[in-house]
């Protein structure tokens, strides 16, 4: 059996991709076409492991070759290799594919939450309306007759004092005392501070 012997790199028949980036940096597009076939598919690759989602790899694949045409010139031979760079890029798009879908899916939650939500609780407020109307029926028993009536037609009906007075024959003076006195035995009785 015979050893393997390393007799050095192999020479490529072209350019290496640090030297086509660079050719990309200048717009030149046959360059580009030569980037995109070497790193179509290990950016594929990583994107969906990232992202999972056939579809959605195949978009931020897109995505990242727009942006390496775009950046070229932003490629930094002394900080590493072409291939490095490509695929940080793609790792970053598709970590930020996965965040803003994140992003996405907990907003939706929240608006349907607050779809759902009522904007109060309707029981409670029920509850609370039925017994306020239960308590006010009960103050207005306590008031003589003349002060109910005098009540319940100017706050009830909607009718003014001089109304009140017309409908029930007395002056305009005592319409004014009973409503007095009788809006203060109701704000006693409710428990109304003044």
């Amino acid at each position: 059996m015979k050893e393997a012997v390393y007799i050095g790199p192999v020479p490529s028949a072209g350019p290496d991709l640090q030297d086509l980036l660079v050719q990309v940096a200048r717009g030149d597009q046959d360059a580009f076409a030569q980037v995109h076939d070497a790193i179509c598919g290990p950016v594929l690759g990583l994107v969906r492991t990232v992202l999972r989602d056939p579809a959605q790899s195949e978009e931020v694949t897109q995505e990242v070759l727009v942006e390496v045409w775009r950046t070229a010139p932003r490629f930094q031979p002394s900080r590493g290799s072409a291939m490095n760079w490509v695929l940080t890029l793609a790792h970053h798009r598709a970590v930020d594919r996965v965040r803003s879908a994140e992003a996405s899916a907990a907003r939706e939650h929240r608006a349907a939450l607050l779809d759902r939500t009522p904007a109060f609780d309707e029981v409670t407020e029920q509850v609370e309306t039925r017994l306020e109307r239960e308590q006010v029926r009960r103050c207005l028993r306590t008031l003589s007759e003349l002060q109910r009536e005098s009540v319940t037609l100017a706050y009830y009906r909607g009718l003014t004092y001089r109304e009140v007075a017309e409908l029930l024959s007395v002056p305009l003076g005592t319409v004014k005392t009973r409503l007095r006195d009788g809006l203060i035995r109701m704000r006693d009785c409710l428990g109304v501070s003044a």
